[in-house]
């Protein structure tokens, strides 16, 4: 792949088309609102052809509303979703929130990271169908949005379709840590598998993993030694079942996003970068991205793509990501968890250890008693 080439000079046998959320009165209400529970169709094409840029912004007076938006996308007629992933997540960064940052095929432009662009090319040979689903509790939600895509005669059969699969582990299956210096907590301990590993992507078929945001929210209370951090967990890609050890065996979480030495300063570039860095001494909450467009991760009959939360699978922290991955059809399906299992954790640092009738007050507006019982237990 070439992403500034020739390419862009050759004139081909196709048309330009935009399905947008442009107001059909002539205002400027050039919106979408969507009831909680209700289903917009964005798009929905017959015969062949290419979606070729996503823009979209959404908004809604309700707490965590990028987790509770749905993206979903289905190819050639399927009625299982290649695409199903929260509104958010889909365009780069978990949490429920944006951040600005760039890359190639994602961008979370200003303001604030609200207006987001995804231009991976999505190829189609009979049909698209693109739908947002809104989830939320009681309040609609807006979105504006233009899909830009062209028709084609035909695709060629070469062409895999493109697929996107949110996952998360709250907290992941980590060791505790009592009776252990920081540093024995996070570096001892050997592990030869992948079998405790979060997992990025399980699919099925011939293709091509073209990347993935990863997003960790530190759980772990800083005991004030200046090592709380949350990597050192190695990617391992195991590659048509392959036997250990695996094609692919990195050496560390920053190393796998080409970065270095734990870093906690946010980064965008072109296929990789931190959309969010957390705070100090890595607390908070943190998001990572790398897309395998010029290096790439090809499997002929299926893919597994884990991390290690931690050196041997040591911590426990909430981990969420979306997979990115082009394959002939059909694939595996996949689900997607209920909205309260999607909705972010309150970032720790923000809350005293004993939170006042105010905070209590403003901690019921976005979360369930439940919930709230259940993020200070695991302070």
């Amino acid at each position: 792949m070439r992403p500034y080439s020739v390419e862009w000079a050759r004139l081909v046998d196709a048309r330009s088309r935009r399905s947008s959320s442009w107001d059909r009165r002539g205002g400027n209400r050039d919106r979408l609102c969507l009831a909680a529970d209700e289903t917009a169709v964005l798009l929905d094409v017959k015969g062949a052809g290419c979606v070729t840029h996503i823009w979209m912004t959404p908004a809604s007076i309700e707490a965590d509303y990028l987790r509770k938006l749905v993206l979903r996308m289905y190819w050639d007629g399927e009625t299982e979703p290649s695409v199903l992933v929260p509104l958010g997540d889909f365009f780069g960064m978990g949490h429920g929130d944006t951040a600005t940052f760039w890359s190639l095929p994602l961008v979370m432009a200003p303001y604030g990271g609200k207006g987001l662009n995804c231009y991976f090319p999505m190829p189609f040979s009979n049909g698209a169908r693109i739908e947002v689903a809104c989830e939320n509790f009681n309040s609609e939600a807006r979105l504006y949005y233009n899909i830009d895509y062209e028709e084609w005669p035909e695709a060629d059969e070469d062409l895999g379709r493109f697929h996107a699969q949110w996952r998360r582990q709250n907290p992941t299956d980590g060791i505790p840590d009592e009776g252990l210096t920081s540093h024995q907590y996070q570096h001892a301990g050997r592990n030869l598998s992948d079998e405790g590993n979060y997992v990025i992507l399980e699919a099925e078929g011939r293709g091509r993993y073209v990347g993935c945001n990863l997003n960790i929210h530190n759980l772990r209370c800083d005991r004030g030694d200046g090592e709380n951090w949350y990597g050192e967990g190695d990617e391992m890609i195991r590659i048509d079942s392959e036997d250990w050890p695996v094609s692919i065996h990195g050496t560390g979480t920053e190393d796998y996003f080409n970065t270095a030495w734990g870093p906690n300063e946010p980064f965008s570039s072109p296929f990789f970068g931190m959309a969010r860095a957390g705070g100090a001494t890595w607390s908070g909450k943190i998001s990572w991205y790398r897309f395998h467009l010029l290096d790439a991760v090809r499997f002929q009959r299926s893919i597994r793509v884990s991390i290690e939360h931690g050196h041997a699978n040591r911590r426990s922290d909430d981990y969420s990501s979306t997979a990115y991955w082009y394959q002939a059809e059909p694939h595996k399906p996949f689900g997607l968890l209920e909205v309260e299992q999607r909705l972010p954790r309150i970032d720790f640092p923000e809350i005293a250890p004993e939170p006042d009738n105010d905070m209590m007050a403003l901690l019921r507006t976005r979360y369930s008693d439940d919930q709230i019982t259940q993020f200070l237990a695991t302070r």
